[in-house]
């Protein structure tokens, strides 16, 4: 099913997970073992993030730098048959611009229909760590709107081999992402929203939301969408303060504002164990006001970690 049937059927706020495939070299049990509590929570769909080759230097005997490709998290694709298999549950794979081609996206669009895959997130993906801004695959999308528009030809049919005849449809319902704080990379909020709706006219099926802590700056992104015709459901992403460290990695990473008074909840936290507590009250109380506020879904980043938001679920049960 897709996640706007699953919305629309929907009689209360939903809760879905997004999980990381796991490192290169552990087993798809580490998935299994993170997903079977969560399960009885019943979530209608499940997001597995995409993660592009990252490029390292080898320092070889006479001196020279030797590049080599690194995949370190690999099995996308294969994570969310597996998921589908074992969970009778929908998923929701990412695929990006960044290291494809449009032939190469093709391929893999065809590999996920033949799946019975029909729900993606699009993105365009971050630069990789040798990149200064993003750099799109030579013969591939440079943004996330032009990646939509394939997938939405696709939806129609159309395929890049314009000889093609009888070709059959996809059916992909597509997510975007979507930034209360604005993306990193945008001027101000008026050019994110212009893009964005972008995005919703080349077919965009509905908006997941970068994390935030301060739940204004949902409800104010949301009124803005509102304003700019964009009408498609708005997802709020969540995702459970756990560690001090996380007062500078989160802002640095993410480019979003800390509440002043969950910092200072933070700072008075004698360890990290405290830190996770502090961290699953404070989204109990974010998800007990979006749901009020009408929420369709609140969508959880595990980041590979689920006993945080195990505690958070146990309070909506």
């Amino acid at each position: 099913m897709k996640v706007t049937e699953h919305l629309l059927n929907a009689k209360k706020t939903l809760f879905s997970y997004e999980i990381l495939p796991p490192l290169k070299g552990a087993s798809i049990d580490s998935i299994y073992s993170n997903l079977d509590p969560l399960m009885e929570f019943n979530p209608p769909f499940i997001d597995v993030t995409y993660h592009r080759e990252e490029y390292v230097y080898d320092k070889k005997k006479n001196g020279l730098l030797e590049r080599r490709s690194v995949r370190k998290r690999p099995g996308t694709v294969g994570i969310c048959a597996a998921i589908m298999n074992k969970y009778n549950v929908d998923t929701v794979p990412h695929i990006i611009c960044g290291g494809f081609n449009k032939e190469e996206t093709e391929n893999a669009l065809i590999d996920l229909d033949f799946l019975g895959i029909d729900n993606l997130l699009v993105l365009r993906g971050d630069p990789i760590n040798s990149e200064t801004y993003f750099t799109a695959e030579s013969g591939g999308h440079k943004y996330a709107s032009d990646l939509i528009h394939q997938v939405n030809s696709l939806n129609n049919g159309i395929y890049l081999d314009d000889e093609l005849t009888n070709s059959s449809n996809t059916s992909f319902c597509m997510g975007v992402a979507g930034y209360p704080e604005k993306h990193f990379e945008a001027p101000n909020m008026n050019s994110d929203i212009h893009f964005l709706k972008k995005k919703v006219e080349a077919g965009a099926d509905y908006i997941v939301t970068q994390m935030f802590f301060d739940n204004k700056k949902y409800f104010d992104f949301v009124k803005t969408c509102r304003e700019n015709d964009i009408n498609i459901p708005i997802i709020p992403g969540i995702k459970p303060f756990s560690t001090k460290k996380q007062l500078n990695l989160l802002p640095q990473r993410f480019h979003l504002n800390l509440p002043t008074e969950l910092v200072d909840e933070v700072l008075m936290c004698k360890n990290n164990d405290d830190v996770r507590q502090v961290g699953v009250e404070w989204a109990v109380k974010q998800t007990k006001e979006l749901i009020s506020y009408g929420a369709p879904c609140i969508h959880f980043y595990t980041m590979g970690k689920v006993d945080n938001v195990l505690k958070i679920m146990s309070n909506f049960s």
